[in-house]
């Protein structure tokens, strides 16, 4: 087999993954979303970076 054998052997299948994915994608479109809590799980902190120190590592 060639380069191009298989490079076209994969096109191939890539294409018709993609046709076949096309309808469970349009079912998933039409399903609402649950809604999501408005409260984060994780704080987030400021990064302070004009204060830098750095210190030796030995």
């Amino acid at each position: 087999m060639t380069f191009l054998t298989i490079f076209l052997i994969l096109i191939g299948l890539n294409a018709i993954m993609v046709l076949a994915s096309l309808p469970t994608r349009n079912k998933k479109a039409t399903k609402s979303s649950p809604k999501v809590a408005k409260t984060s799980g994780s704080i987030i902190y400021p990064i302070n970076l004009l204060v830098s120190e750095l210190k030796k590592a030995v």
